[in-house]
């Protein structure tokens, strides 16, 4: 089943349903996505029994424009983001000269993030050059209900719904606040969530072990960027990256839970760019690591007015899964 919010005059947009192909819609019989995921039990065999009818019937709904697209959810409860693949911690800490710790290896690095609102997968990123403003592929899930203390099982079982995200990160914002010791604020601005959120069941075997095992394609101003894919390195799968938050306290319906930067090994700067046979990056940042790494300095500027950045995940057939973030920087506001 596929999902999505389109905007209106009210916070939490109207919720729809799509056909699998992202070609129409239908309104839901449900208005938000938050309601939704409030009452699931009852609410997916209505939506599920919509999705049917749309893509037995081709006559049916109206077309569906990404344009008008917010994020499946505009604003949650809360947006806790992982970083799950461990080559991305790797490659800062070699570019520092550090090594990663122990405990990196067995307990999962979480941040809260802005979840009060969202900004819609075709809107633009408004920031300062001077901030370092980079984009950062991944792959999201939305959680129902869980209590604390909730087990592997119990965790997986109360993934609804998954997604792609932009979570955008202002790299020059960053060290002067971790430096304070208390963590992101400023320099994690409003995300960008995929037009469409899918229940795990529409990804078929590409679904396995709570990983999303497909190459996740990002663009940087219409140059192959990176395709790494997204179930390969990752140490943490979502089920533990929900654990990890409820070893404290409960998660609430409508929880978006990310991966972290979509990251796979390779073995230097100059065989892991796409040009260079490799599968590339999620996010500038990683390269610029390498660049440390190898040349001794950053080359690659962080993003400027008007570049944009795309990404999309396809399933084995070619077709697009989610539909596609397309943020291009603003700079000039």
């Amino acid at each position: 089943m596929k999902l999505a919010t389109l905007k209106n005059n009210t916070r939490d947009g109207r919720l729809v349903v799509v056909s699998r192909d992202l070609s129409r819609y239908v309104e839901a019989d449900i208005q938000t996505m938050q309601a939704a995921l409030d009452d699931w039990d009852s609410a997916k065999p209505r939506l599920e029994k919509q999705y049917q009818a749309l893509n037995a019937d081709t006559s049916l709904g109206l077309p569906f424009d990404p344009e008008k697209a917010h994020s499946p959810l505009p604003r949650a409860y809360q947006w806790a983001d992982g970083s799950a693949y461990l080559n991305h911690v790797e490659l800062v800490r070699k570019a520092r000269h550090s090594e990663v710790p122990a405990s990196f290896y067995d307990d999962p690095l979480m941040y809260q993030g802005g979840s009060d609102s969202f900004i819609g997968p075709r809107d633009e990123i408004y920031a300062k050059p001077e901030w370092g403003i980079d984009f950062e592929a991944e792959v999201v899930v939305v959680s129902g209900d869980l209590k604390q203390g909730a087990t592997l099982e119990e965790a997986a079982q109360a993934i609804r719904l998954v997604m792609l995200t932009n979570d955008v990160s202002l790299r020059d914002l960053i060290p002067a606040e971790l430096a304070k010791g208390f963590g992101f604020f400023q320099s994690k601005p409003a995300s960008a969530f995929s037009p469409v959120a899918v229940t795990p069941d529409e990804l078929g075997d590409a679904w396995q072990d709570t990983k999303l095992h497909l190459p996740l394609k990002v663009t940087w101003n219409d140059q192959l960027f990176g395709f790494p894919n997204a179930g390969q390195d990752m140490t943490f799968n979502f089920a533990r990256l929900l654990t990890h938050i409820t070893k404290t306290r409960d998660v609430v319906a409508g929880t978006i839970v990310g991966s972290g930067t979509v990251s796979n090994k390779q073995e230097s700067l100059y065989g892991s760019s796409v040009e260079n046979g490799g599968v590339g990056y999620c996010c500038l940042a990683e390269l610029r690591m390498y660049e440390v790494i190898e040349t001794g300095k950053a080359q690659t500027s962080f993003m400027q007015h008007g570049d944009v950045v795309q990404i999309e995940m396809f399933d084995k057939e070619g077709n697009n899964i989610f539909g596609s973030i397309i943020n291009r920087v603003n700079t000039e506001y």
